[in-house]
């Protein structure tokens, strides 16, 4: 087997996200531009398919047409190593159709759900302290974009 790669379905919009998502990601980029004569109309001249990277990770954008929507059953982790990497990515998701949800998920204006998170968290959920853990996940649970101070803190509070 040469690779696996996630075939993303989009309705006639697939080199716009292409774009925006190998420009909002370092280490990305897209390729293999296919044409098809049995790509649905919907899809206007738009390619039937679009092989991308995103951060390294491949990818495939698929003009299917209005046939199926993303939804949360799937989601794409971002891994933050700091605050301003937290807010950059929300910032950007979020923007210009993008909604945000809850404990730091959010769907991208191509309706794709993204967990925008930060490596502290996971850091800090590895503790054996039970009582730590239950904080850290009060705390979360009612945040929409995650805030590594506040995390920290209730990390840090005594039970």
């Amino acid at each position: 087997m040469k690779a696996l790669a996630t075939c993303l379905w989009f309705d006639g919009n697939a080199s716009e996200a292409v774009r925006f998502y190998t420009e909002l990601f370092p280490n990305s980029s897209s390729s293999t531009l296919m044409a098809s004569l049995d790509a649905p109309k919907e899809a206007g001249n738009e390619p039937l398919l679009i092989n991308f990277t995103i951060n390294g990770q491949a990818f495939q954008a698929l003009n299917g047409g209005p046939h199926f929507r993303p939804n949360e059953a799937v989601s794409f982790v971002v891994s933050c190593k700091d605050q301003a990497e937290v807010d950059y990515y929300w910032d950007a998701m979020t923007a210009d159709g993008g909604a945000e949800s809850m404990c730091g998920w959010l769907k991208d204006k191509y309706g794709f759900s993204w967990q925008i998170v930060p490596e502290r968290l996971e850091e800090l959920m590895t503790t054996s302290d039970l009582a730590s853990q239950q904080r850290i996940m009060d705390a979360f649970m009612k945040m929409r974009k995650l805030e590594i101070a506040v995390i920290e803190e209730a990390a840090a509070a005594s039970s």
